[in-house]
């Protein structure tokens, strides 16, 4: 696997949602760390860098190590690593646009990996949101996209109260940003 996700509706969906709510976070916590899984393009590092989070506090993992350089190139601190395997301490940000498409055998294997994440299509993304718990402060938040074409998720079995921060219709599927929270009952 050599190249590096470019931004699509996903990423722009994101992007949008961390415009808009880490401006909030920042005020109430201006040493904000925050990690995203996935960096790919640095899109949202990017965001984070412009919203005012120290580029100090911006860590960044990617399993492609394209897209690890690439963001070190942009100035981020960026490691590889599968999901957390490699990461180390608590955030109060985190942030997932992860491959979220149920597993078609007519696409190319190569491409797979940023695409595919499972059977159906939620697997990766449920492990990501166990795997979380251990590196997400107590009053932290988790970004994180779906999409309609993948099984839904129930954030609350997981342990997270979740809401939407927005959503977009495109004509094969549903995209959804959303802001989850540990469930501390």
């Amino acid at each position: 696997m050599n190249e590096i996700y470019e931004p699509a509706e996903d990423s722009y969906l994101m992007s949008e949602a961390l415009g808009a709510e880490l401006p909030e976070l920042l005020s109430k916590n201006p040493q904000l760390k925050l990690l995203e899984i996935g960096v790919g393009s640095g899109i949202n590092l990017n965001i984070a860098k412009d919203a005012g989070i120290k580029i100090k506090n911006i860590f960044g993992c990617d399993i492609n190590n394209e897209a690890v350089n690439h963001c070190r190139k942009l100035g981020f601190n960026c490691i590889k690593s599968n999901l957390f395997g490699e990461v180390n301490g608590k955030f109060n940000v985190i942030i997932f646009n992860p491959p979220y498409l149920p597993e078609d055998e007519r696409e190319p294997k190569d491409s797979r990996l940023t695409t595919t994440g499972g059977l159906q299509g939620n697997e990766l993304t449920i492990k990501f949101l166990k795997e979380a718990k251990e590196h997400l402060s107590k009053d932290g938040r988790i970004f994180l996209i779906t999409s309609s074409l993948a099984s839904s998720i129930n954030f609350n079995l997981l342990g997270y109260l979740a809401g939407v921060l927005l959503s977009e219709k495109l004509f094969f599927e549903k995209l959804t940003a959303w802001e989850l929270s540990l469930n501390s009952k």
